[in-house]
């Protein structure tokens, strides 16, 4: 199993500066993070995260580049399948999509222009087609949303095809995943939530006659330094009000390490590690993390 650990700026501003981004995109590749993730959240500070990735796609040659995660009911599939190519030809095939069907905000959804309930249908039929226009020639589609007929897009990205992951914890998006998911990505998790849940998705993934590979079970580990911060305690209080919060947010990076080892004990192997503190300085806080974290890479 390869254990691989990436790092995530979520929602925080540094991606918005192309001086402060580039020295974290830098950073991350000098000391050879796995991976970035950028989250998306049309009223947040932090920019688009594919033009985001894109900036740090030029800056690098082995980063990885993730979503987490991307919406993607509201956008055009085509479109959407276009950019996602090229971002990934011109990486040399390092763009590692995470999508979801947006942030449980009324503000985020209306943004987005899709019903609550057209999401998932919306999603369904999205990703769907972006994967035949990946892979195949003369692309014609008729379902309920979306109309093409003999589309053939081009470039062809380096993957074939790009794998996307997906995040949720609800039954419903257990099953979605299984279904549709080339992995997992979730957040706010316990380990008992993830060892539950990677069970029922591939239940569902073999009840679909389809299988995941065993490898592609991911974690995103939102920590920090001090203490759990007062808006993420009220957020798990509606949430998870049966939590402890401490349970999803370890506080320190020993416990930090010391959470993802129980991941990797219940089969996750793929971990984005986000802080909730911004650092007064980020290459340090980099740093810090790869030497705490970094020998459990494999």
């Amino acid at each position: 199993m390869k254990v691989r650990i990436g790092f995530g700026l979520g929602t925080h501003t540094p991606s918005n500066d192309a001086a402060r981004f580039g020295e974290v995109v830098d950073a991350l590749e000098e000391l050879r993070f796995d991976s970035l993730w950028l989250s998306e959240r049309l009223t947040g500070d932090a920019p688009d995260p594919l033009v985001a990735l894109g900036f740090a796609a030029g800056r690098t040659r082995k980063l990885k580049l993730g979503t987490s995660v991307l919406v993607l009911p509201g956008r055009n599939p085509v479109v959407l399948a276009k950019e996602m190519a090229s971002l990934d030809r011109l990486s040399g095939g390092r763009f590692l999509p995470a999508v979801g069907l947006g942030a449980p905000t009324p503000v985020e959804h209306g943004a987005f222009g899709v019903d609550r309930k057209e999401r998932a249908p919306w999603f369904d039929e999205a990703i769907g087609l972006m994967r035949r226009l990946w892979t195949e020639d003369q692309v014609t589609h008729h379902g309920e949303r979306f109309h093409v007929d003999d589309l053939t897009l081009r470039p062809r990205p380096v993957q074939q095809p790009i794998e996307v992951w997906l995040g949720g914890q609800a039954p419903s998006e257990l099953r979605r995943v299984g279904r549709l998911g080339d992995g997992w990505l979730p957040s706010f998790a316990t380990v008992d939530d993830v060892a539950a849940g990677w069970e029922l998705v591939t239940e569902t993934a073999a009840a679909h006659g389809r299988s995941i590979d065993p490898e592609h079970l991911g974690v995103l580990v939102a920590y920090s330094r001090t203490e759990v911060p007062d808006r993420v305690r009220s957020l798990l209080a509606h949430r998870r009000p049966d939590l402890d919060p401490a349970d999803v947010v370890p506080v320190g990076l020993d416990a930090v390490r010391a959470r993802i080892e129980a991941f990797i004990a219940v089969g996750a192997s793929k971990f984005v590690v986000l802080p909730f503190d911004e650092p007064a300085d980020w290459t340090a806080e980099l740093e810090s993390v790869q030497q705490a974290l970094g020998d459990l890479q494999t």
